[in-house]
């Protein structure tokens, strides 16, 4: 039995070094096996493996060190009572404040923000941004209380099957700290939320093995060098699903936090029409809209408004949008995904079906209200 859990080995990526990596097989008693691979990274994260590799089985005390005292719990009161708890990290810090990145569903409706440090101080937060969209929120504190500031790093250099590990307050306060540690198990997951309880959106996410539970969300996921290479937001949750987390690319959140730490609404565009998806039969009907039944995907236009972008274009009732710009849109939620990817003013070719046949326009993008 001993020599089979001799020949156990367990492993983590240590050395990153230009496109070589390097690992060590360290077994019982001190023997080392090392083996070394050139191995280059395809877009997929997936690493095109040949020949040489090698193992270390180091464990990650040194990464947690560089991101503990920066992860905070935040805890939402609304009125006198505490609605809800969750996690963040200060990302930035400039001589007067500290800066925490978090979710949105953390601080969402707040009247208050309770910071508790990893010194167990607690100190009140000021929500300074957010978008329940982005998921994301920027909250701020007094510089004076900030002994350690994040390190970001970036998800697009990461690997399936990289180690990665979560720090963060999981169920409730007495956890704060806590560290789980899991692989990388997917990346640009395409996953569905409900930003309102009639209005759902699609979040490109990455996928993760490492354990979170409510109250994590808000929390930094780190790679084996101690850096932020997302914000975690969700999991799913059903009986027979286990193990699959979903973060928000780090790289995606920074390019809106500057707008977030002034306050700013984040302009999305808007094209002018009321849609239901294809697969909503009954309702379309309803509309007075009978789609060919070999119509199993995209949005219906219900109506245009008048003097929109979608009008101007010659978008109609019963169209069938089928792709923005080059990408298919099965439904609304992708759909909003794709028209948010660009800016208000932009003009961008719609591909649509009509009377079976189908058709391309420019749609010049309006401002959407917020």
């Amino acid at each position: 039995m001993r020599e089979k859990l001799i020949n156990l080995i367990a492993l983590a990526l240590v050395f990153v070094l230009g496109g070589t990596f390097t690992y060590y097989v360290v077994l019982d008693g001190g023997k080392t096996t090392v083996i070394t691979q050139n191995a280059p990274s395809s877009t997929t994260g997936v690493i095109q493996c040949s020949n040489d590799i090698t193992i270390d089985e180091t464990g990650i005390s040194a990464a947690v060190g560089k991101i503990y005292d920066a992860t905070i719990t935040i805890q939402n009161y609304q009125g006198n009572k505490l609605y809800s708890s969750g996690s963040g990290f200060i990302y930035k810090k400039d001589d007067n404040y500290g800066y925490i990145m978090t979710n949105h569903h953390v601080i969402e409706d707040a009247s208050r923000i309770v910071i508790t440090l990893s010194n167990d101080q607690q100190i009140e937060g000021e929500v300074l941004g957010s978008d329940p969209y982005l998921d994301l929120a920027v909250v701020r504190i007094d510089a004076e209380y900030v002994t350690q500031v994040a390190t970001i790093g970036n998800s697009e250099d990461s690997n399936l099957g990289d180690t990665v590990f979560t720090v963060g307050t999981p169920v409730g306060y007495e956890y704060r700290g806590t560290v789980t540690r899991g692989t990388l198990s997917g990346k640009n997951r395409m996953v569905s939320v409900s930003v309102t309880a009639s209005e759902d959106w699609i979040m490109k996410v990455l996928q993760i093995d490492a354990a979170i539970n409510p109250g994590n969300s808000g929390g930094p996921l780190l790679n084996v060098n101690g850096e932020v290479i997302g914000i975690n937001s969700l999991k799913l949750v059903e009986d027979e699903i286990e193990g699959m987390g979903f973060a928000i690319p780090i790289e995606y959140a920074m390019n809106y936090v500057d707008d977030l730490e002034q306050g700013k609404e984040i302009e999305r565009p808007l094209i002018g029409i009321t849609m239901m998806n294809a697969t909503e039969t009954y309702q379309l009907f309803r509309q007075g809209i009978q789609l060919d039944p070999s119509i199993e995907s995209g949005v219906v236009v219900i109506s245009t408004e008048k003097g929109s972008g979608a009008a101007e274009a010659g978008l109609k009732k019963g169209d069938v949008i089928l792709k923005v710009g080059d990408v298919e849109v099965s439904n609304a939620a992708y759909l909003k995904y794709e028209l948010y990817q660009y800016q208000p003013g932009d003009v961008v070719e719609f591909t649509y079906l009509r009377d079976n046949k189908t058709y391309t326009t420019k749609v010049t993008l309006g401002k959407a209200e917020n």
